[in-house]
Formats: structure tokens, C-alpha cells, sequence
């Protein structure tokens, strides 16, 4: 039963991320800080060796590195830098490539839905939603929250922690 609980841990997070990032233009600390709680404690309960959980800490940090350089030129939104390095952290060194595919894939697809959506769309068509309102100003930016949770959805049943937490590994 334990197993199970904690095996949602991680969709459980990814869907509040994408929904706060959509709703609001934010992914709050609380939702990366409960990403690397939650890995510590799924890790050490499949006991994990401790050198895997370094390995998996050193994807977290690249990922950041790389998603900071993201971040410079505002290509990305700080929340999401630390949401995708948190994401990382899950990932481990068998699926980071993946999950980075699959994330700028959804990025692509996202963004190219709400410049559609912007174009085609007037706004006195809308209803008067605060967020659907944000996602219709051409001065706001795209909710890649959303895009990383998708590319962290599709490989998170391939991860090793998942078939431990599953008993399948």
C-alpha cells in the first residue's frame, strides 16, 4: 500500500505544477522543495544506493545549470528552471535525456497552440477569466510548466524508482 502511495507522489506534483502554471503564470518553491523530499524518501525507502542518489542529484544540477542558461535570455521562467531540475532529480542518469526530449517536444506543441490561440482568437470572445485572459496577452509568456510536467509524465513509468516503488524492478 505504502508503495503505491508513494508511486503517485510524483504525478500528484506534476499535475499541481502544470495546473498552478496555467492558472496562475507561477510554479511555487513548494512544489520543487516537495519534488526533492519526495525523491529522498521514495529513494530511501526502495533503498537506493547512496551513490545512485548522488547520480541523481548530479542530473538535478545539470539540469539546472542548463535550464538556468534557459532562464538568461528569459526563454524560460525561474519556476520552471527549478521545476525542471527537480524533475531531473527523478529522472536519474537512464532518462534525463528523455524526459528533456520529450519536455521541449510538449514546449514546442504549447507554444505554438497559444500563438495560435492568439491569433485566431479575439478577445472579446473569451470569457472573462483571469488566466485565460493572461494566456491571450501577447506580452505574457507560455506556461512551459505544463510542457515539463507532459515530458515528465510520458517517461516517468520507465524510471527505474517507479518500477522499485512498483516491484517490478
Amino acid at each position: 500500500m505504502i508503495n503505491a502511495i508513494l508511486a503517485i507522489v510524483f504525478p500528484t506534483l506534476m499535475a499541481f505544477s502544470a495546473a498552478y502554471d496555467l492558472l496562475t503564470m507561477r510554479i511555487p518553491n513548494w512544489i520543487s522543495a516537495a519534488l526533492i523530499v519526495g525523491f529522498l524518501v521514495c529513494a530511501l525507502f526502495i533503498g537506493m544506493p547512496l551513490m545512485e542518489i548522488g547520480y541523481h542529484f548530479a542530473v538535478g544540477v545539470a539540469v539546472l545549470i542548463v535550464a538556468f542558461l534557459l532562464f538568461i535570455p528569459g526563454w524560460i521562467g525561474g519556476g520552471d528552471a527549478k521545476l525542471a531540475a527537480a524533475i531531473g532529480l527523478w529522472m536519474g542518469t537512464g532518462s534525463a535525456i528523455e524526459f528533456v526530449g520529450y519536455s521541449a517536444f510538449f514546449g514546442g506543441v504549447l507554444t505554438f497552440a497559444i500563438l495560435l490561440f492568439r491569433w485566431k482568437f479575439p478577445v472579446s470572445w473569451l470569457p472573462k477569466a483571469n488566466w485565460i485572459l493572461r494566456l491571450h496577452d501577447k506580452t505574457v509568456g507560455v506556461p512551459y510548466g505544463i510542457a515539463l510536467a507532459a515530458g515528465a509524465m510520458v517517461v516517468y513509468a520507465d524510471t527505474p524508482i517507479f518500477a522499485a516503488l512498483l516491484g517490478t524492478a
